[in-house]
């Protein structure tokens, strides 16, 4: 769905007539003096645990109309996202200081829970206009943005706790004069473009910032308790002294209130991510990329040799031979020439491989088609779950190509059709089984916990409904067609007999398993930041970066299973199959220890076995993603290589 509204968005971009344009992002939406703001809460979020929890879990002021839910899309729900209506209410240009709410006497299970979320620096999120709030921090003398505000905090050397209960918004905006620009938007707020005609009526103030200083201020219960929701109060300064601050302890009552300060501001709609999505480190991302282009020559080197002086080198000497020359050199082949009557013997596990390299080009083609479209600035961060949420229809949409590769490679091997339906079915259902029982595994750990990052039993079957009613369909379809495409025929015929394989010095797997170093050479540094952001909470948004990553990977994992495969005929060995499909797949074998080592050293603050087996679960169907993409990748190019080499043999 989000592809075909990326589609639409660019067809009303080409045939619309406008001096400039904004693509993507959310809808703009522009606000005249006076008029109301809403202030929406996400889920209460810890780097520490990785367990979100809705924000009224805790005994904070609710609105007076009742709580709220949101839309939310199918990535919102898998993220654990919970987006809430809040009593926070903004007028534009409306500088004021307002009183909330006091809480009734603090229970023991009440003072229990914020103690907890405090220690587990539990983060509140607010968002206004598809904004989240933003908090600036030193540390070290450093400037650091987060975003968010701690629910409360535990100064060092004390037991003691303190809640923040008043907090100064800052809200940036800038003057839209409506003059030279059409805006098309592809937000949480649907499609939508503003038109000539619109421009005049759309005049006002864009949000084009949000930032929040929390505070912890110690107030008389008694006097506060005696106003009412959003009567005015008179500013304060955030108290640096303990005992100004707000206790977290029984019986105590807690007086919430804000204040907000609109300021006037140069930025731009277009351009108020751009705080959010600075990318730190750009160096190390072109390291990575020279890295990764110093490997590819390397390889394209050995590919090189291998195809130009050694194998062209022994066909051409071959042709230019006569029948009766050709036949007394059979006689007297060596190498992988020997393998001639072997080398496309059907391998062990066939059924096996055809339903993993399925598999594999349904993830490799979800991977592709969603980074082009991030890097392209479709999958704007201010549509949350938008990223999610595209990157499952089109893996659903794809098991038609899995479907296809899968039963078109069947018939390859086995010469026939027969089985095609049952090869289609465990294509459907072989990756998106194993993920959705980890999931489901990971699940009960969540509902145990009371997260909202537990999917919810509707979406359950809302996943089950997409499985069974239209990726299996989908993919049945592809098998169906893979039965009425042309089979690959074998340039040689296979030998009854089996050739016997020369026993070797060392093990093949552990020449196997080494090669899977050169792709991970390639993505590591692009891995560390992609970890950052999901576990620390950081945006990613280099997806620029991403593609170029992706598509060096791709040719490395090319280059290493031909050679790989090449290797093994020389010393004739003819199982070359799994041989070429895990040269490049082991490569998720370091993905998954460096996860482990991520875990260890750089995740340290991350507390309780919970917490380590979510990670443990999501960072295994990630290295599990990773070999069958990479896998297929490498088993297809060596696939066509050895077609490709033999062909050339003229051997009866």
């Amino acid at each position: 769905m989000s592809s075909w509204l990326c589609f639409t968005a660019f067809f009303i971009l080409c045939v619309s007539v406008c001096n400039g344009f904004y693509l993507p992002g959310s809808y703009m939406h522009t606000y005249s003096t006076g008029e109301a703001i809403i202030v929406k809460v996400n889920s209460l979020t810890s780097i520490e645990t990785e367990l979100p929890f809705g924000y009224y879990t805790l005994p904070y002021c609710q609105p007076k109309d009742g709580i709220k839910k949101s839309a939310e899309n199918l990535g919102e729900l898998l993220m654990g996202d919970q987006i809430d209506n809040s009593p926070y209410r903004f007028r534009m240009n409306v500088n004021e200081s307002v009183y909330l709410c006091t809480t009734s006497p603090l229970n023991e299970y009440e003072v229990k829970l914020f103690k907890q979320r405090t220690r587990d620096l539990y983060q509140v999120n607010m968002i206004l206009d598809n904004l989240p709030a933003m908090r600036f921090a030193k540390q070290n003398g450093i400037n650091i943005q987060w975003t968010g505000f701690p629910v409360g905090y535990n100064p060092p050397q004390t037991d003691d706790d303190y809640v923040i209960n008043h907090l100064k918004f800052k809200v940036l905006v800038h003057e839209y004069e409506g003059s030279g620009v059409e805006i098309i938007g592809t937000g949480e707020e649907g499609l939508g473009v503003i038109a000539e005609t619109d421009k005049g009526k759309k005049s006002g103030y864009e949000i084009v910032g949000f930032e929040v200083v929390p505070c912890s201020v110690k107030r008389d219960p008694e006097a506060m308790s005696k106003l009412k929701m959003y009567d005015k109060i008179d500013p304060v300064n955030c108290p640096l002294e303990l005992d100004k601050s707000q206790l977290i302890r029984e019986q105590e009552k807690i007086s919430f209130t804000y204040e907000v300060e609109f300021v006037k501001s140069d930025i731009r709609w277009p351009s108020r991510w751009d705080a959010y999505l600075k990318m730190e480190g750009a160096r190390v991302h072109w390291f990575s990329i020279l890295n990764s282009l110093m490997v590819i020559f390397f390889l394209a080197g050995i590919v090189f040799v291998i195809f130009l002086r050694t194998v062209r080198r022994d066909l051409t000497k071959y042709e230019e031979l006569d029948k009766e020359a050709q036949a007394q050199m059979n006689e007297e082949l060596s190498g992988w020439k020997l393998v001639v009557g072997d080398v496309f013997r059907e391998p062990n596990c066939a059924r096996l491989l055809c339903v993993m390299v399925g598999d594999g080009t349904q993830i490799t083609g979800m991977a592709v088609v969603t980074i082009v479209f991030a890097a392209l600035g479709f999958m704007s961060p201010a549509s949350r779950g938008m990223l999610l949420t595209g990157m499952i229809v089109l893996y659903l949409f794809l098991g038609i190509v899995a479907g296809y590769v899968g039963v078109r490679l069947w018939r390859t091997i086995k010469g026939t059709s027969e089985g095609w339906r049952s090869i289609s079915w465990s294509v459907a259902c072989f990756f998106s089984g194993i993920v959705f029982a980890i999931l489901t595994i990971l699940n009960f750990l969540l509902w145990g916990n009371k997260s909202t990052g537990a999917i919810p039993i509707s979406t359950y079957f809302i996943l089950l409904f997409l499985w069974f009613c239209v990726s299996v369909p989908l993919t049945l379809l592809g098998g169906f067609l893979g039965t009425r495409a042309e089979a690959i025929s074998y340039p040689v015929r296979t030998n009854q007999i089996p050739r016997e394989i020369p026993a070797r010095k060392y093990p093949s797997w552990l020449l196997v398993l080494g090669a899977g170093t050169l792709p991970f050479g390639t993505l590591f540094i692009e891995l560390f930041f992609i970890l950052s952001s999901i576990w620390l909470g950081r945006f990613y948004y280099v997806f620029g970066f991403l593609l170029v990553v992706l598509l060096l990977l791709v040719v490395v994992c090319a280059e290493v299973s031909v050679v790989l495969t090449y290797m093994h005929l020389c010393v004739e060995d003819w199982q070359w199959w799994w041989k070429a499909f895990f040269a490049s797949g082991s490569v998720s074998v370091y993905v998954f220890l460096y996860s482990i080592n991520y875990l260890i050293f750089d995740l340290q603050s991350l507390s309780g076995p919970v917490s380590a087996t979510l990670y443990l679960g999501y960072s295994l169907i990630m290295a599990f993603a990773i070999m069958l993409s990479t896998g297929t990748i490498g088993f297809l190019i060596s696939f066509y290589f050895v077609h490709y080499l033999f062909s050339s043999v003229k051997i009866d």
